[in-house]
C-alpha cells in the first residue's frame, strides 16, 4: 500500500465498509439489510484483495457473499414476507447497551494487543520487536491444537452454524 492511488482505493473501501454495516443494521427491511450486509462482505473482499491476500478475498467471496449471503436470503424469504417491516424497536435502557457495548469492544481491543497469542507473544510485543507475522502463523495459530491455539473455539463456532441451519430448516418446515 504504497502508492496514493491504493491509499484512495483503501479510504473508499473503509469508508464504504463502515456506510453498509451501519445500514445494514438500522435498515427495518429485511431484504435491504441482507442486501446491505452482501456490499459490506464484499468491501471486505476488496481490502483482502488489496493487502495480497488473494486466497482470503477468494474465500470471502465465495463462502459469505456468495453461500452465507443466499442462506440469509432464503431464510428470510422462508420465515417472512419480503415485504414486511420490523417494527421500531423501543428500549429504556438505550444507554445501559451503549455503554455495555463501548466497555466490551475496549475490552476486545486490550485482550486483541496484550494476551499471547502467536508463539506465546502478544500482538504489541510482536509488533515492537519486527517479528513478522505471516499467514501461515495465524493459520497454524487457528487451526492448532496446542497452547494458545484455537481449533477448539473454531469447530466450536462451525457447530453453532450447523445448529443456526438446522433450526432455519425447522422453522421453514412449520410454516
Amino acid at each position: 500500500m504504497d502508492s496514493v492511488a491504493n491509499i484512495i482505493l483503501y479510504f473508499v473501501v473503509a469508508i464504504s465498509v463502515t456506510v453498509f454495516s451501519v445500514m445494514a443494521v438500522t435498515s427495518r427491511r429485511i431484504l435491504r439489510a441482507a442486501t446491505y450486509l452482501l456490499f459490506t462482505l464484499l468491501s471486505t473482499a476488496v481490502i483482502y484483495f488489496q493487502l495480497g491476500y488473494e486466497f482470503l478475498g477468494a474465500v470471502q467471496i465465495a463462502v459469505y457473499a456468495g453461500g452465507i449471503m443466499v442462506l440469509f436470503v432464503f431464510a428470510i424469504l422462508l420465515t417472512r414476507k419480503p415485504g414486511d417491516m420490523a417494527a421500531p424497536l423501543e428500549s429504556h435502557r438505550k444507554e445501559l447497551g451503549i455503554g455495555i457495548s463501548v466497555a466490551g469492544c475496549v475490552l476486545l481491543l486490550l485482550a486483541l494487543f496484550y494476551m499471547p497469542m502467536l508463539n506465546g507473544i502478544s500482538l504489541t510485543e510482536a509488533i515492537q520487536s519486527g517479528e513478522k507475522i505471516t499467514m501461515e502463523t495465524i493459520g497454524k495459530a487457528f487451526t492448532g491444537s496446542g497452547r494458545m491455539q484455537y481449533l477448539l473455539p473454531f469447530e466450536a463456532v462451525s457447530v453453532l452454524l450447523l445448529s443456526c441451519i438446522i433450526g432455519g430448516v425447522v422453522v421453514a418446515r412449520k410454516r
